[in-house]
């Protein structure tokens, strides 16, 4: 074997077909489960309704999973920054505004109890070694999926 195995982690795979299997990742697992008032909340204030998607905590979660592992040391504060976007009224000058800050707590304590993130010392959270095993298994298989949708294009364009 002249190729040597190179290890895939997060960093290596795009982020929205990550993201989709961390979801579905999160969504068979038994230790995740979905709150009670998921079907009612908003995102965050400036939102006119509740999200559409039946999975959309699941893809939160595995957001700020991804966003926690890339870089340690990220608290609430900063992820409500993150999901945060323009609060628009009306006629007025738009403002923004940061995203629930209850959402990102409650995903946050679900995955600390599934050991997949820890406290940090300096204040915030970071991916503990049992969540980047688990984050980078799952980086892993996305990205060898991708590759082999990469080999099916391109022998079909050698079809034609």
């Amino acid at each position: 074997m002249a190729e040597e195995a190179r290890g895939i982690c997060v960093r290596d795979v795009a982020a929205r077909p990550f993201i989709e299997a961390y979801a579905e990742h999160l969504k068979n697992s038994d230790k995740f489960e979905l709150p009670v008032w998921s079907d009612t909340i908003k995102t965050a204030c400036f939102k006119e309704l509740a999200p559409y998607g039946e999975d959309w905590y699941y893809i939160r979660a595995a957001s700020i999973a991804r966003k926690v592992y890339l870089r340690p040391g990220v608290g609430v504060g900063m992820l409500q920054k993150w999901y945060g976007g323009t609060y628009r009224r009306g006629a007025r000058t738009e403002h923004f505004r940061k995203a629930s800050a209850g959402i990102i707590r409650s995903v946050l304590i679900q995955l600390e109890e599934m050991k997949v993130i820890e406290k940090s010392e300096n204040g915030g959270r970071q991916i503990s070694t049992v969540g980047q095993q688990d984050l980078d298994r799952i980086a892993g298989s996305v990205f060898e999926a991708n590759e082999d949708s990469d080999d099916d294009e391109d022998s079909d364009e050698d079809e034609d």
